[in-house]
C-alpha cells in the first residue's frame, strides 16, 4: 500500500487543495483548516451544511496570508491577522479564541456568500480533540474534531460500484474531504486498522467518521445534489457503535510524531483492531 494523495482545506469547508507533499503536524497538516467562516451575529462556525456554496471558495496559502477566490465573482488577498482584533467563536461544543480578519474581507465574503459572515484565523493552538477517543491533549485545528481524516481509494471504488449498480452517478473523493487517501488496500480494510505507518510516521486511527449532508453537496457546483451517497451508505455502512451514530466512511486519526509526508510513501499496518464497526 502507498499514500495515494494528500489534501488540505485552508478555510474550513472551503474547496480542498491537492498536495504532492506536506508537513504532518500534531494538530493537522500544515495549513489545514486554520481559517474559518463564522456567522457574524452568532459567532458560530459555518460549513457547507448551511452554505453549500462554500464549496466554491478556493484558497491559496501565502507566506503572509491567503488568497481567496470565489467562482468568477472575485479574488482577494487576506493578510494573516495580527491578533490585535479577536473574538471567541463556537465550533461544535468548543469555544475558541481566534483572530479576526480585516473588515473589508468580512464584507467581501458576506457579498459572495449572501450572508453576514466574518473570517477568523486560529493563531493559538489551544483546542484539543475528544479525550475519550484521542487520548489526553491531542491538539486539533478548526477541523470538526480530529487532526486527520484517512480514507482509501478502494472503499470509494466499492461505494461507487454500488451507486452505479443502483442507477446513480459515482461521486468523487472530494465529497468526503479526507487529508490522506491510501491506495492499494482492500475495500473497507481500514475498519480493521488501529495503527498505521505512513513513510516513517505513525498514526492511530481512533474513531470512525460519521458522515453528514456535506457528502451530498456537488463540490463543482456548490449546491445540494440529492440524497446520495448517504442513502446507499445507510444500506451498507451503519455504525455498530452507539457513540458514533449514523453512516461511516473514513477514519479520524491522531499522529504520534511530526514530519514530512510525500505522495507515494509506503503505508504499513502496524496494529489491527478486532471489533466490528458496522452492522
Amino acid at each position: 500500500m502507498h499514500l495515494g494523495s494528500i489534501h488540505i482545506y485552508p478555510v474550513k469547508s472551503g474547496r480542498g487543495v491537492d498536495l504532492s507533499h506536506a508537513d504532518l503536524q500534531r494538530q493537522g497538516l500544515a495549513g489545514d483548516r486554520r481559517w474559518m467562516v463564522v456567522d457574524r451575529a452568532k459567532r458560530r462556525f459555518l460549513t457547507q451544511r448551511e452554505i453549500p456554496s462554500l464549496a466554491l471558495l478556493h484558497s491559496e496559502l501565502q507566506e503572509d496570508g491567503i488568497i481567496l477566490t470565489f467562482g468568477d465573482v472575485g479574488e482577494r488577498f487576506v493578510p494573516r491577522p495580527t491578533g490585535e482584533e479577536r473574538t471567541k467563536v463556537t465550533i461544535w461544543r468548543d469555544e475558541v479564541d481566534v483572530a479576526l480578519a480585516d473588515e473589508a474581507t468580512h464584507e467581501a465574503l458576506s457579498r459572495w456568500l449572501g450572508r453576514e459572515v466574518q473570517l477568523v484565523y486560529q493563531d493559538r493552538l489551544e483546542r484539543v480533540a475528544n479525550a475519550e477517543w484521542a487520548g489526553d491533549a491531542a491538539p486539533v485545528s478548526l477541523a470538526d474534531g480530529y487532526p486527520y481524516l484517512i480514507t482509501t481509494s478502494a472503499s470509494l471504488r466499492d461505494l461507487n460500484s454500488r451507486l452505479v449498480y443502483d442507477g446513480h452517478e459515482p461521486v468523487t473523493m472530494s465529497r468526503f474531504r479526507p487529508n490522506l487517501v491510501i491506495d492499494g488496500a482492500q475495500a473497507w480494510a481500514e475498519d480493521g486498522w488501529e495503527t498505521i505507518r505512513v513513510g516513517s510516521l505513525m498514526l492511530d486511527l481512533v474513531k470512525p467518521c460519521a458522515r453528514c449532508a456535506i457528502t451530498t453537496v456537488d463540490p463543482q457546483e456548490g449546491r445540494f445534489a440529492g440524497d446520495q451517497p448517504l442513502t446507499i451508505l445507510r444500506e451498507m455502512r451503519m455504525s455498530a457503535d452507539r457513540r458514533v451514530p449514523g453512516v461511516l466512511f473514513g477514519w479520524n486519526a491522531v499522529p504520534r510524531s511530526e514530519g514530512r509526508l510525500d505522495v507515494g510513501d509506503r503505508v504499513e499496518v502496524i496494529a489491527h483492531r478486532d471489533t466490528d464497526v458496522v452492522r
